[in-house]
């Protein structure tokens, strides 16, 4: 099935300083040894065979015993509630790997899934950054700030350019000014913490 979507992804992390992930492609281990983290994503434009998938958002959280790239990832998703059947399953087998192209490297990754939940997902910009704030039956599940780090050169953020990372080669970095989750059992809070910012374009092989 052809797919294709292009966005804004948000990351908040528990390493202390910038995620090693980024320039290693998951070949460092975390500043604690394993990763706590929620990815938020804010599709813009995308579909997935002729589903729409414009609009849409989805909240990831991760668990990752080790080093990135050794796998053994749990995972659990929320899908905007604004989605339809069509567009619900199609976007949960983006973010398993199940659909391939530039997420399938998800399917060799992921050994867990915790569970995947509709979701009221509300993404905006702020003044210093992105917030997302994701709610489920009336629980706050997460509510993530993260704000950009400002460079040396007045108006210009401090970025990773031309990275082979698998998210997007060119890579904001940025920190958790607000950053808790609970969900499954998690009680995380990355305030404080490694965040990251990224324009991707992702889409299937066909």
């Amino acid at each position: 099935m052809k797919w294709h979507i292009r966005g804004d992804v948000i990351l908040s992390c528990n390493c202390d300083v910038f995620c090693p992930c980024v320039v290693s492609l998951g070949k460092a281990r975390p500043s604690h040894g394993y990763c706590h983290s929620w990815w938020g994503v804010r599709i813009k434009h995308g579909s997935y065979g002729e589903e729409t998938l414009d609009d849409l958002c989805v909240g990831i959280l991760l668990d990752v015993p080790g080093r990135m790239g050794e796998g053994g990832w749990t995972v659990a998703l929320y899908i905007d509630d604004k989605a339809n059947n069509t567009a619900f399953s199609g976007l949960q087998k983006i973010f398993t790997g199940q659909a391939g192209g530039s997420l399938g490297i998800l399917s060799l990754l992921i050994a867990n899934i915790l569970g995947v939940e509709r979701a009221k997902i509300n993404f905006t910009d702020t003044d210093g950054g992105w917030h997302m704030l994701t709610t489920s039956a009336n629980r706050k599940i997460s509510d993530c700030a993260v704000n950009r780090l400002p460079g040396q050169r007045e108006g210009e953020d401090v970025v990773i350019h031309n990275s082979q990372y698998w998210v997007a080669p060119d890579v904001t970095v940025a920190v958790g000014s607000k950053s808790r989750v609970r969900a499954f059992g998690r009680v995380w809070d990355f305030s404080g913490q490694s965040a990251e910012y990224a324009t991707v374009s992702w889409l299937s092989d066909d």
